[in-house]
């Protein structure tokens, strides 16, 4: 996002590149494929979007809390300006997260930072859980970054 500093609004801007091409698909594997081969690992915008991410965790509005070794933050929410969607990153390093649901999907942004970081088993890239799926987080291998997309924002937190 340099030179100049990224900032929520420039963040917002950035992902709603992304938000403009899937609004009102269905959040299913044929909108992940789609993801990663409009914005692929080795793509401008997906260097964007983690160079982004670097700089906001470093400048200290995103990933601005932290429990169980997670750093994480709503960076938006759900609303018009990204067609519904909220925006959550999580920084993770070779930990397991909370378990939850998805009641509308889940759309994950996986950006490895350090080692063969894997999120869920994936590596450098898109996934997406379809509505109702439930998983507890998991970054093996190293570091990385987590970007989710939530339609409506939607997220249920479980016991499990």
């Amino acid at each position: 996002m340099s030179p100049d500093k990224v900032t929520p609004e420039r963040f917002q801007a950035l992902i709603s590149r992304v938000t403009d091409v899937i609004a009102g698909l269905p959040v299913d594997k044929e909108l992940e494929a789609l993801l990663n081969q409009r914005f692929p690992a080795d793509g401008d915008d997906f260097r964007a979007i983690a160079e982004a991410c670097k700089e906001a965790v470093a400048a200290g509005w995103m990933c601005d809390r932290e429990h169980g070794g997670i750093k994480y933050g709503r960076v938006i929410k759900p609303g018009p300006a990204l067609k519904g969607f909220s925006v959550d990153v999580v920084e993770m390093n070779d930990v397991a997260g909370p378990h939850h649901v998805h009641p509308n999907g889940e759309i994950d942004l996986i950006m490895p930072l350090e080692g063969d970081a894997r999120f869920d088993g994936h590596g450098a890239g898109w996934f997406v859980y379809g509505p109702g799926s439930g998983h507890r987080p998991t970054v093996s291998g190293g570091r990385a970054y987590v970007l989710y997309l939530l339609p409506e924002g939607a997220i249920e937190f479980t016991r499990q």
